[in-house]
């Protein structure tokens, strides 16, 4: 029977593995949007940096109905399409006259 210490090739084998499962479960934690009906939704934070607005204006959008939102016990999320629909509705070109 062989000394596994934390130099042997198994041990380092082990914690190659173990950085690559640490690296993946990392980028899924950043990137992960969650999927309720088909449809992903976004928290307060994100679109208030999507839409380059603070909280406060964010609020006011939910409170005048201009934007749509689902309540969670101590969460609002906001339906990506929703947020999309709202910037094509209100957009503006940009006319140099």
């Amino acid at each position: 029977m062989d000394l596994i210490t934390k130099d042997s090739n198994t041990t380092q084998v082990l914690f190659s593995s173990l950085d690559r499962v640490l690296e993946n479960v990392e980028y899924m934690i950043t990137n992960y949007r969650p999927v309720l009906g088909g449809e992903h939704y976004l928290t307060s934070e994100e679109v208030c940096q999507k839409l380059c607005i603070s909280k406060r204006t964010l609020q006011d959008y939910r409170d005048t109905g201009l934007l749509g939102y689902v309540q969670l016990p101590g969460k609002i999320i906001y339906k990506e399409s929703d947020i999309e629909r709202m910037l094509l509705k209100y957009y503006r070109k940009f006319s140099s006259i």
